[in-house]
């Protein structure tokens, strides 16, 4: 039986912008073996296109639709489970903004909101065109006035989703807020609770499961979060292959309750190799 592995990718593939040494090899191995490989990430500031240089540069197989972001996951989630919603107020960065134009929803961002309410006087609400839900996800420009603006909305009556909840974002120079930051902004302004698509909530490996005809709690998680990727996978019924080769120490994994444990604890690509291996050979394996 083929495999599905859904892999996520700061932290695994790649740490910044170096890649993490022979993981990519071992994917490209499992593809050549007939596993299906699909990539999972909450970041939301990115359109999905953007990644496949990206990860082929580095030797990883990868196509277009093998990649499912959270903002993918929000579009796919509002096409296919939000019937009645047809105009969006985004507040995020462009990669959102596609994601959700590419399913055919009526797009309209806080940056050109903002620009109504400061010049023509209007409340974010008006300014917006009444818009049925507002989705946040992580915008870099982020002002008061984009924050205004999709808190009226959601005051309005518009339906609030957010990719994520993060509350911080890794980068170069340090952690900076995240998504979940932004969403939380908007929820202490509106009292209102938003839905999160990107993990742990089980939508985003639903959603990349889907991408490839597959069930979510047929897949094998690899992944470097216990609060997203372990616990996304134990959201949808899948086993996780947890790695090292992020922030988390094997100390830390390995004090988790037996219930919570990974199925399999991964320090670098040739031990992902064989906890795969391990894993395909016996669907009950534990590490």
């Amino acid at each position: 039986m083929t495999l599905l592995l859904l892999v996520d990718l700061d932290g695994v593939v790649y740490r910044g912008t170096e890649p993490v040494p022979g993981v990519a090899a071992v994917l490209a191995d499992r593809v050549a073996r007939g596993d299906d490989v699909v990539y999972v990430t909450n970041n939301s500031m990115h359109y999905r296109a953007d990644y496949v240089v990206r990860l082929a540069t580095m030797g990883a197989p990868v196509s277009q639709d093998r990649v499912v972001s959270s903002a993918r996951a929000t579009a796919l989630y509002v096409r296919d489970h939000e019937a009645g919603i047809r105009r969006v107020l985004v507040l995020g960065a462009s990669g959102l903004e596609r994601e959700l134009r590419d399913v055919g929803l009526d797009v309209v961002t806080a940056g050109q909101v903002a620009t109504r309410m400061s010049q023509e006087g209007l409340d974010g609400w008006a300014a917006a065109g009444h818009p049925d839900a507002v989705v946040t996800g992580l915008d870099p420009n982020l002002t008061y006035l984009r924050l205004a603006a999709a808190s009226d909305c959601i005051r309005a009556g518009a339906r609030f989703i957010a990719t994520n909840r993060d509350p911080v974002y890794p980068t170069e120079r340090g952690l900076r807020p995240g998504a979940g930051s932004i969403a939380a902004a908007v929820e202490a302004a509106t009292g209102v609770v938003p839905l999160s698509i990107g993990k742990p909530a089980p939508h985003l490996l639903e959603s990349a499961a889907e991408a490839v005809g597959r069930a979510a709690d047929d897949a094998i998680m690899i992944g470097d979060g216990i609060e997203t990727d372990l616990a996304a996978a134990r959201a949808v019924g899948a086993r996780c292959i947890f790695m090292l080769t992020g922030v988390t120490t094997r100390a830390v994994v390995e004090a988790l309750p037996a219930s919570d444990a990974p199925d399999a604890i991964a320090a670098d690509a040739s031990e992902l190799a064989a906890a795969i291996d391990r894993l395909a050979a016996d669907p009950g394996a534990q590490r």
